[in-house]
This record gives structure tokens, C-alpha cells and sequence, in this order.
């Protein structure tokens, strides 16, 4: 194996540890409440532009952006919980559906309002060069987005099987009747959840926006990618999630190379649709 495969492959691990780091908060979501977050690729585009204030206000990097994004869209996330899901919750999928892909239309143009429907970048040298590990050339950007991306992934899958807080929040996901019994606060385990989904994809927008282009329209194509991970990987489960967006990453990066970059999405959509035909709760998903 060539060394330029070898370097394709690492960077799409890279890619798609931040690709599982986005979607663990969609996933976290859907197997706690059972709620399809529409507007989950939008958390994403909010955390990019909050990475993008903080390096033109405040000169800063990820360093001082992702932690500032992830509070901004946890804070976000509680908000957005008792403000709507805890009502659309009780009626029917449908007004899920409408209620957070009207969510995502309001956040998406409340963006295009004050920022502008310009494409913003920000500088490739803010993290750092290019390391060369053994001839593998490593941006430091990607780098960083992949290793941070990898342990608040990690870290979170901890948090719901090694903690007392993971312990309610997974009881209140089996039965919230029985959990309340139990001296739980379903509202309180819930308005919790969607601050760390949200906090989740707070941390993976501002380290993506290190190499990849900021505009309000770029959460369309990120909630896709989340979607389709989620699915890969089987809804409700955060290892599933990480399986699924390393793989993603991987095949998305190799057809990039092997064949054009113009198909990538076209190559990584079709094994998708191919793997649910033969296993459609995923990976991880439970059967």
C-alpha cells in the first residue's frame, strides 16, 4: 500500500471521527426521546460561525472557539428543548418533523440575516503546518479536529454507561413513567441530553470550520451526513455512530482519490443504501 493511500485513509479517520462526533449528538437524542432533530446539521453551522467570531473578533483559534461553542449551543440546546420539543413530543412524528425542520429554516435565516450569505473561511495555518509522520503529510487542523473529535466522542459514550447521570438518562430512554417513579426527573435527564447533544455539536463545528467553508446553507449538507452516520451506525447507539463515521470518512476520502471527488457522495450514498437493504437497524442498531 502506497504511502498516498495511506495518508487518503488517515485523513478520512481524521474526517470521520468528526463526522461521528456530530452525529453521537443526533443519535443521543433519538435514543432518549425517540425525536428526529431536522435542525441537528444547523447546530453544526451555528458552532462553525461561532468559531468564525471568535477568530475575527477576538483573533482566537479552536482552542478558545470550541470550548466557547460548545457552551453557546448547549445553552442553545436547553433552550430549544423547553422552548419546543418537550410539547411537540407529545403529539404526533409529524409535528416533530415540522417543528424542528422549521427550527432549522429559523436558525438557517436568522444567519443569512446578520452574516450574510458569503462564504467564509478561516485561515489554513490557524491550528498549525503539516506534520509529516513517517512521509504522511498531516494538516494540523484535521489532525486536531480528529484526535478532540475521537475523545469528547469517547468520553461521552462513558458518560452514559460509567456514570450516575448516564444510569438516569438511559433509564428515563426505557421508561420515563418508571423513572419518575424512581425519583427521576425526566424533563430535567431530557433538557440535559439535548445540552449535551447540542454541546457535542458545538465542539465538532468549530473544529471543522478549520478546513472546511462556513456559510448558513452548510448545514444541509452536514445533517445529511449525520443522517446517514446515524442510520449506519443504528439509532440510539454512540458506538455505532463512531463506527459509522470513521467508515464514512474512509470511503469518502478513498473515492475522492480513486475515482473523483465529484462522486464521493454519490459512492458513500449508494453503500449506504446497499448495507440497510441487507441490515436496515444498522451496524449497532438493536434488531
Amino acid at each position: 500500500m502506497s504511502f498516498v493511500i495511506v495518508q487518503v485513509i488517515v485523513g478520512g479517520l481524521l474526517l470521520g471521527a468528526v463526522y461521528a462526533l456530530f452525529s453521537s449528538g443526533l443519535t443521543l437524542v433519538w435514543g432518549m426521546m425517540n425525536v428526529v432533530n431536522f435542525a441537528h446539521g444547523d447546530f453544526v453551522m451555528l458552532g462553525m460561525y461561532v468559531a468564525f467570531v471568535v477568530y475575527t473578533v477576538l483573533g482566537g483559534g479552536p482552542l478558545i472557539g470550541a470550548p466557547l461553542a460548545m457552551l453557546v449551543l448547549a445553552t442553545l440546546g436547553v433552550i430549544v428543548y423547553f422552548a419546543l420539543i418537550r410539547d411537540i413530543m407529545k403529539g404526533p412524528m409529524l409535528a416533530q418533523i415540522l417543528g424542528t425542520f422549521g427550527l432549522a429554516l429559523l436558525l438557517r435565516y436568522s444567519v443569512f440575516w446578520y452574516f450574510g450569505s458569503n462564504f467564509n473561511t478561516l485561515p489554513s495555518n490557524l491550528v498549525g503546518g503539516t506534520f509529516d509522520f513517517f512521509g504522511i503529510r498531516i494538516e494540523a487542523s484535521r489532525l486536531l479536529a480528529g484526535v478532540v473529535a475521537l475523545v469528547v466522542t469517547l468520553a461521552l459514550h462513558l458518560l452514559l454507561t460509567r456514570t450516575a447521570l448516564g444510569s438516569k438518562m438511559l433509564a428515563v430512554s426505557e421508561d420515563a413513567t418508571a423513572a419518575q417513579l424512581m425519583g427521576i426527573r425526566p424533563d430535567t435527564m431530557q433538557a440535559i441530553a439535548w445540552a449535551i447533544a447540542a454541546g457535542a455539536t458545538g465542539i465538532a463545528g468549530a473544529l471543522i470550520a478549520t478546513f472546511f467553508y462556513i456559510v448558513p446553507t452548510v448545514g444541509e449538507t452536514l445533517g445529511i451526513v449525520a443522517f446517514v452516520t446515524v442510520s449506519l451506525g443504528g439509532f440510539g447507539s454512540v458506538p455505532g455512530a463512531l463506527v459509522a463515521g470513521l467508515l464514512i470518512g474512509v470511503i469518502e476520502s478513498l473515492s475522492g482519490y480513486l475515482i473523483s471527488a465529484v462522486y464521493k457522495d454519490a459512492v458513500v450514498y449508494a453503500l449506504f443504501l446497499g448495507f440497510l437493504w441487507f441490515r436496515p437497524q444498522g451496524l449497532m442498531g438493536k434488531t
